[in-house]
């Protein structure tokens, strides 16, 4: 049987990167013969075989008919005479085109070997604007390799398909799958100038397209402009290595500053309050996981407060913590303390580290939650009363625990 490696597993093991996962394409074979060997069927849409005894995946050598809009509007042909060329002209980049037989030789056909050693981003030939889906595999790829350009041609071929509107034939979840998976590689932001510069990202994500040129006070914001601020929030949570709730959040905090009246800029007093009901219409749009929605809208919509605990009350940080379910989720708290710390770093200059209002915003949640509230409750009398007890329990050990450390940082 003549089975070759493609796609990643051989571009990473080029790069020099770990190999995950290995994708086979086998020439010359039948659906039946395939069987015959064991190998047992998976694929919905073409011939796609588990490998019996190592369980990784082999595709019988295939072409492709585009017939529709969007990233299925395609025909398959898998047949015993399709060629391995054949097979790898359909696919997206050189740098996923390449082939490696079993004996380790490699079989590069469109120069994807050339494109690795020089860096760059290059479409296989025509069949890259059938599918628009690519756009955003190109923008996420350029994401895991930051170093690496987008040749001419292919970034114009990928203004062209935006501007034909085939981005909008794309389903959500597909497009989120791209959006997520891009978010998680090393510089995210990466994905989303690519996705700026040839069109995709005000098709997709328009809320965030408008913040590129908003402007902001430069006396917190040396970098001035909103998406540039963004941008750099997104990088700081990749290079925390924070989660994808972490860094969708982080995307969309400052939505409620591409809103703001033209009257008061520089100036974006209450982004918060318009920014917090569009990270929910985006995640909805998107169909992104109730996880992810629920703490993008949560910290679009205090990210404000958490920068202030030194000017707040010590009745204003317990209302906070209330309002933040932080007895019950006392980890999505300290979530949201992380992405406050990108918001705080994201910024151009340089700034204290750690972040001051975090050691704050702790020894505040810790006082908080040292509140009995079985007990208190014990001790009432008058059911009705509990709730303004506790919340007046809970303001007095914040206020003696801030006040307490203020006095030894005093000192």
């Amino acid at each position: 049987m003549r089975a070759y490696v493609v796609g990643g597993a051989v571009r990473d093991a080029l790069l020099g990167l770990p190999v995950k996962d290995r994708d086979w394409v086998v020439v010359g074979e039948t659906v039946e013969t395939m069987l015959e060997r064991g190998f047992r069927p998976v694929g919905r849409d073409f011939p796609v075989f588990l490998h019996p005894e190592t369980h990784e995946e082999y595709a019988l050598a295939r072409t492709e008919r585009k017939s529709g809009h969007g990233y299925t509007g395609f025909v398959c042909h898998a047949a015993p005479d399709v060629t391995l060329e054949e097979d790898l002209s359909r696919r997206d980049l050189t740098i996923n085109a390449i082939a490696r037989e079993a004996g380790g030789a490699l079989v590069d056909p469109y120069g994807g070997v050339g494109d690795l050693e020089a860096r760059i981003l290059r479409h296989v030939g025509p069949a890259f604007s059938e599918d628009p889906l690519r756009v955003l595999r190109v923008a996420r790829f350029a994401a895991r390799l930051p170093e690496f350009s987008i040749a001419p041609e292919t970034l114009a071929l990928m203004r062209s398909i935006c501007e034909g509107g085939e981005l909008a034939h794309l389903t959500p979840e597909r497009v989120w799958k791209e959006l997520s998976r891009g978010l998680m590689e090393a510089c995210p932001s990466r994905m989303f100038r690519v996705l700026r510069e040839c069109g995709a990202l005000a098709c997709i994500l328009p809320e965030v397209d408008r913040l590129f040129g908003v402007p902001q006070p430069p006396e917190y914001h040396p970098e001035i402009d909103c998406g540039e601020h963004t941008m750099l929030v997104v990088d700081h949570a990749a290079q925390a290595g924070y989660g994808l709730e972490i860094r969708w959040a982080c995307l969309l905090h400052d939505l409620g500053k591409g809103e703001t009246p033209a009257d008061i800029l520089p100036h974006h007093y209450e982004h918060e309050a318009r920014g917090a009901p569009l990270a929910g219409q985006i995640s909805e749009r998107l169909r992104v996981p109730a996880s992810c929605r629920d703490f993008a809208v949560l910290f679009a919509r205090e990210h404000g407060n958490l920068r202030l605990i030194g000017e707040m009350r010590p009745n204003t940080i317990t209302s906070l913590l209330e309002r933040c379910d932080c007895v019950r989720r006392p980890e999505r708290f300290l979530a949201l303390l992380d992405a406050a710390t990108c918001d705080y770093f994201g910024r151009g200059g340089h700034w204290p580290a750690p972040w001051p209002s975090a050691t704050s915003w702790q020894m505040a949640m810790e006082a908080f939650l040292g509140v009995d509230a079985a007990a208190l409750a014990r001790s009432v009398a008058e059911p009705r009363q509990i709730p303004a007890r506790l919340h007046a329990a809970r303001v007095d050990a914040v206020r003696n625990r801030l006040a307490c450390h203020k006095e030894k940082t005093d000192i």
